[in-house]
């Protein structure tokens, strides 16, 4: 039986978009609702018991639309709040670090990882726990970067001020010899270009949000949820605070125009 339920996507802003995007891909008939957390974002700076309240009302709120299955598209959100999630929901949940670190496992060819994130997804060590439960004998090296995301929501991806950026934050990575990098930040995606000519040539860039929409249909198929009936409905988007200002950063993230994004009630 084809399951027409929505897909749950939630994060603390935009940057969980570049999920939505990826999921749109490979499942081009699953409808997905989508919350940003925008009235509190970032999450980034926050406690884990903050990240934990948020996360379990941004689940709440998804439930209310019937969905089939919740995408903690948010690293923060997945490294501080996923286990308390799956305890507290019988919903299927899907966080963005397992995939990222499988993703990494399997490409990595010296067995020296970087990861790149927020400072909480960074402090947190979830990837780096992850990763190492994967393959104990990987070397895994963490560096924040924090001033990724204002760049990103400012649109200054080809700025040189961006390049030098990235270069400073990137250098302690360089000099350990990774040779595959994940990106530990749903925004990081649309810095692949300035974050690969920083790291050089041969290095392999770990996109969570390409790496959880597949685990998103490995999950889906295995459980018997997929939509199989015909095209999907229009994807419906929902905020905590204006709408107007994250439909028009939102397209950055989409690649099309965002319709209608709602404020939630």
């Amino acid at each position: 039986m084809s399951d027409t339920r929505p897909i749950g996507i939630f994060d603390s802003g935009v940057g969980g978009l570049t999920v939505v995007g990826e999921i749109r891909k490979i499942l081009p008939r699953e409808e997905m609702i989508y919350f940003g957390d925008t009235a509190r974002v970032p999450y980034g700076t926050k406690s884990k018991e903050t990240v934990t309240r948020f996360s379990v009302e941004n689940v709440e709120f998804l439930m209310k639309h019937n969905v089939k299955l919740v995408v903690v598209a948010c690293n923060t959100a997945s490294s501080l709040s996923l286990d308390f999630l799956k305890r507290c929901f019988r919903v299927p949940i899907i966080g963005v670090i397992e995939p990222g670190a499988k993703g990494a496992v399997s490409s990595t060819r010296n067995g020296r990882i970087g990861v790149i994130g927020t400072q909480a997804t960074i402090s947190s060590g979830a990837y780096e726990r992850q990763i190492r439960k994967l393959r104990p004998d990987v070397r895994v090296f963490c560096r924040s970067c924090p001033m990724f995301v204002p760049l990103v929501e400012e649109g200054w991806l080809g700025k040189r001020v961006t390049a030098e950026i990235a270069s400073i934050y990137l250098a302690p990575l360089r000099k350990k010899g990774v040779d595959t990098v994940v990106l530990g930040c749903t925004h990081y995606p649309l810095l692949k270009k300035v974050i690969g000519k920083a790291m050089g040539r041969g290095v392999r860039l770990i996109d969570s949000a390409r790496e959880v929409a597949a685990g998103v249909k490995d999950l889906l198929d295995a459980s018997g949820l997929l939509n199989d009936t015909g095209k999907g409905k229009k994807s419906r988007f929902f905020v905590s605070d204006e709408p107007g200002r994250f439909a028009r950063m939102g397209e950055r993230f989409l690649h099309r125009k965002i319709e209608c994004a709602k404020r939630a009630e």
